[in-house]
C-alpha cells in the first residue's frame, strides 16, 4: 500500500482514502445496508476525518455488495426504540447532519441498488448522486408508520418541488433511477457497468476545482437547513415507541398488511 492509499475499517463502515478521494462505504451486506445507531457513529467519524484531511479534495458515499446502497434504518433496532432512546438515536442523526452540513468537500452519492427510506435521505444530503440504472430510490416511511423526517421533508421539495416531494413522501413509490433524474432526485442514472468510470470521472473533474470555491458555495447552498432539520428530528423523537410506529413495523417484520384503521 502506497502512502497515498489509506484503508480503515471500523465495525460498520469501510474508509478508503487514494489520489484525493475519500470512498466511505456503508459495510452491512447482510442487512442491504441498512443503518443502526453504531452506523450513524462510524459514519460521522469518517465524513469528520475526510473533512479535516487536507489531501483529501472530493467524498464518495457507497454501499457494500450489489443489491443496495441503503434500505434506510434497521427495523430489528427501531422497533426497540422508545421515546427516551429515539431522542438520543435522534442526537446521533443531528451530529451525523452538522458533519455533512460542515462539510468544506463535494460529497457524491455513489448508489447500486436500492435507496430507501433513510437511506435515500443520505443520498438527498450528498451534494451529487449518480446511480446504475437497476436502482431503485424512494420513501417507504408512512408504510411501517415512520416518516422521512431527518432530512426528506426538508431537503425533498428544495430538489423536485412540493407537490412532487408529497407524492415521494406519501405514496412511497420506488422510482428508477432514470425516473430520479429526470425529477431531479438524483443527477444521472448511468448502466451499471458504467458507474464506478462515472464516478471517478466527476471525482476528477471536481478536483480541477478551487477547493475554497467549492466550500463557500457548498456551505451558502446548505444555509439555513439545520434548524429545520433540529426540529424535524425533534418530531421523529415522538415516532419511537408510538403505537402506530409499532404495528407498522412489526407488520414489516410479520410480511402483512398493518392495520391503520384503529388509528384513524
Amino acid at each position: 500500500m502506497s502512502q497515498a492509499e489509506i484503508m480503515t475499517d471500523t465495525t460498520d463502515i469501510l474508509y478508503h482514502q487514494r489520489d484525493g478521494v475519500a470512498t466511505i462505504t456503508l459495510n452491512r451486506p447482510e442487512k442491504m445496508n441498512a443503518f443502526r445507531g453504531q452506523t450513524i457513529v462510524d459514519l460521522t467519524a469518517a465524513l469528520t476525518r475526510a473533512s479535516k484531511e487536507r489531501s483529501v479534495g472530493v467524498i464518495v458515499i457507497t454501499g457494500s455488495g450489489q443489491k443496495a446502497f441503503s434500505v434506510g434504518g434497521d427495523i430489528d433496532e427501531m422497533k426497540k426504540l422508545d421515546r427516551k432512546s429515539g431522542k438520543v438515536f435522534c442526537a446521533k442523526l443531528a451530529k451525523l447532519t452538522k458533519s455533512f452540513l460542515s462539510c468544506p468537500k463535494p460529497i457524491i452519492a455513489k448508489v447500486n441498488g436500492y435507496c430507501l427510506g433513510g437511506g435515500n435521505e443520505i443520498q438527498i444530503f450528498c451534494d451529487l448522486t449518480i446511480a446504475s440504472d437497476r436502482s431503485r430510490i424512494g420513501q417507504v416511511g408512512p408504510k411501517i408508520g415512520a416518516a422521512p423526517l431527518w432530512g426528506g421533508t426538508q431537503i425533498l421539495p428544495l430538489l423536485v418541488g412540493l407537490k412532487k416531494a408529497c407524492e415521494i413522501t406519501f405514496v412511497n413509490k420506488q422510482y428508477t433511477a432514470q425516473e430520479a433524474a429526470e425529477i431531479g432526485l438524483i443527477n444521472q442514472s448511468v448502466p451499471e457497468a458504467e458507474l464506478d468510470q462515472t464516478v471517478e470521472n466527476l471525482c476528477r473533474e471536481l478536483l480541477h476545482r478551487s477547493p475554497q470555491a467549492l466550500h463557500l458555495a457548498r456551505k451558502a447552498l446548505y444555509e439555513g437547513l439545520m434548524p429545520r432539520i433540529q426540529k424535524g428530528l425533534k418530531d421523529l423523537e415522538k415516532i419511537y415507541g408510538s403505537a402506530e410506529a409499532l404495528e407498522g413495523m412489526n407488520a414489516f417484520l410479520e410480511k402483512r398488511p398493518p392495520d391503520w384503521k384503529k388509528f384513524r
